[in-house]
This record gives C-alpha cells, structure tokens and sequence, in this order.
C-alpha cells in the first residue's frame, strides 16, 4: 500500500466529510473542490463544479463524477416552546435519527449544536415501545425556550441541517469512521484522481464533475451531463455495504476490505453491459481488487446521464460504507485506493476507439 497516497486519501476525506453538505446547500464542498482542483474550475446555474483536463488526443470525452450532497434535514417548523421541527433531505431511516446531534447551518454560515429529542424509556408506554416513531413527530432541542430564542440564534425556516459526527480513524487505523461518506468517498478519489492524472499524460479528455442534490432526486446530474456532453461516465459512490449480521453471505457483494464495488445494476439503472465488462477486464489486469453487484434497490446520478442525449455508457464504481445514511459510516482505506487506482487505470486506458465500441450495436 501507497502510504503517501493511503494519507492523503485519509485527509482528503477528513476534510470532505467534516464539511456541511445539505442538498441545495453545497458550497462548503463545493470551496474544497476548487481548492483541490485550482483555479480552473467551473460551475453551472445548479451548482455543479467541473474541471477539464485534455489528454493526448482530447477525444473522448470521459466524465468522471460523485455528488457533493450528503442525507440532510432542514427546519421546517419553529415551535412557540422553542422546539424544532424538520423534515428529511433524502432517505433516512427514523430511527437512526433519536437522540443524535446534528449541526445546524444558519444564513450567516454559523453552525448551531442541537439535538433529536428522545423521551427516555422512563416515560414510554408500552404501545410507544413497539412504535416506529415518524420523522414528522420528532423535534431538535437547541437549548431554547421560546421561537424568538431560536431566532435569535440566527435560525430560520429552510435551515439546513447535517449529523454532528467528527471524522475518526478507528483502533484500527484503516477503519475510517464519519458521517457523509455516501458520497465523500466518492468525491475524495476523483480530486485525488485529477491531481494524479495533472502529472501524467492520458489519452482523452478527463471532466471531473461534482454533482449537486443526488440525495433529493439525482437532479444536479441532469444538467452535469448536458453542460460536459460526455462521451462515457464513470460515477464513483459510497455504496451501502452489506458485510454484517443479518445480510446473507451468499449474497454478499460489497463487503469492507475486498476491493472497489463494480456495479451492473441497481433499482435505477442498468449499466452499459460493454463497459461493465471492460471495467472488469481492466480490474483483473491490474491485479485490482474488485467486487460485482448486481443491487435490487438503489439509485445513483447513472439514471439521469446514461439517458444524456443519444445515450451515454455509464457504470458506477462503489467504496463499500457500512451504516450509510446514518450518523456514523465506516469504510476501508484499502477500498478508497482500490476505487482511485481504477479510476486512473481506467483514464490511462479508454481511447476513442474504446469508447466508441461500448456504443457499438451490430446485433
């Protein structure tokens, strides 16, 4: 293992899952980006940032992509006692959400702590016990005790609101444990891809893209793909690991340790079936660890660009994250390196000709 680029990656992502992320409220991501990519950068009217950089020939057109947003809240309600109400900003799972701490991000950038209130068990009926409680029945407590309090905070309706979960190297520093890793991991390989490839010559034109609102809808990656016109896509996610009790280990596919997901398809997309395989040829070449999945449910920003135009080919490369969608994720350096050394392979190795051959239909 590349202990340089082991570290950097680390850091990297330290950075990106630390930042506040919500969906529409990107920018902190968005600074980190530019300031890992330099000056070039651009963005669009959604919120996309992009960065090109040509190759040899400058053909094809190879969009290497991962959204900034992370699984998120917003106020929705304040109430006269002081209470917070909100509502989600993507899928969570209720329950995940009872007594943890978020941050919330007022207009002036300041970040108030609070907390998702949850009556102790002193107090519950037995009819409360078995009850899925709903997201809409929870409150956050900012340590306020009344609305003009909250609002002297500085909080308003429409705030954005992430977990309150530093980054962490677990005992086993190759553990990586934060919030947000659905789709840092993802955002943290392709800067780091792009600083790597700024050194070295490849034969296309790379466009590193970060996508705005993925967890809302894959709605940022709609207008990505029509601003960069790519000839193929590369999607890099934090995907949902299934390496623990209760999952099957006959269907196991996207485990902590064992390399770089590839994914044929998910509840949202079937991938280019020719760049899929090519995909997993270049793996097995390189000796690159690597894992095939094909998902029932899911979905990421490969919907809305392999519909582009007349069709872009398009598969989605996965760092397993156990626990996503949640407060707390892990994930393995191993995987993150696995992830980003595919990547480049995959630049160094997709010319014109091979891009053309995945568009290819004589059948």
């Amino acid at each position: 293992m590349d202990e340089s680029r082991k570290e950097k990656g680390i850091e990297l992502l330290r950075q990106l899952t630390e930042a506040h992320g919500a969906p529409g409220q990107e920018g902190e991501v968005r600074r980190i980006f530019r300031r890992e990519v330099g000056n070039t950068a651009t963005t669009d009217g959604f919120g996309n940032i992009f960065c090109e950089n040509q190759g040899t020939s400058g053909s094809p057109r190879v969009l290497l992509a991962a959204h900034m947003d992370e699984v998120a809240l917003m106020v929705q309600t304040i109430t006269a006692e002081g209470w917070i109400r909100f509502l989600s900003l993507g899928g969570w799972w209720a329950h995940t959400l009872l007594a943890k701490r978020v941050r919330i991000r007022t207009g002036s950038g300041e970040e108030i702590p609070g907390v998702v209130g949850a009556k102790p068990p002193h107090f519950l009926s037995d009819a409360e016990r078995d009850k899925l409680m709903k997201i809409e029945d929870m409150f956050i407590d900012v340590g306020a005790r009344s609305a003009d309090e909250v609002k002297s905070f500085g909080i308003k309706l429409g705030d954005t609101i992430v977990p309150d979960s530093p980054f962490a190297r677990m005992h086993n520093p190759d553990y990586l444990l934060s919030k947000a890793f659905d789709d840092r991991a993802g955002l943290a390989v392709i800067l780091h891809a792009a600083q790597e490839l700024d050194k070295e010559p490849h034969p296309n034109t790379v466009i590193v893209a970060g996508t705005v609102q993925e967890e809302v809808g894959m709605r940022g990656a709609q207008t990505a793909a029509f601003v960069t016109n790519p000839d193929v896509a590369i999607l890099i996610e934090g995907a949902p690991a299934d390496d623990m009790p209760g999952m099957s280990r006959d269907e196991r596919q996207c485990a902590l340790g064992s390399g770089v997901q590839i994914r044929v398809m998910d509840a949202s997309a079937v991938m280019s079936r020719k760049m899929v395989d090519f995909v997993i040829e270049t793996a097995e070449k390189h000796g690159i660890s690597h894992q095939v999945a094909v998902r029932r449910q899911g979905g990421t920003d490969a919907a809305p660009i392999q519909r582009h135009g007349s069709g872009i080919p398009t598969v989605v490369l996965g760092v397993p994250a156990r626990y996503v969608h949640t407060h707390n994720a892990i994930i393995h350096i191993s995987d993150y390196l696995s992830a980003l050394e595919l990547a480049l392979a995959l630049v160094r190795t997709i010319d014109e000709k091979t891009a053309k051959s995945f568009s290819h239909f004589d059948d």
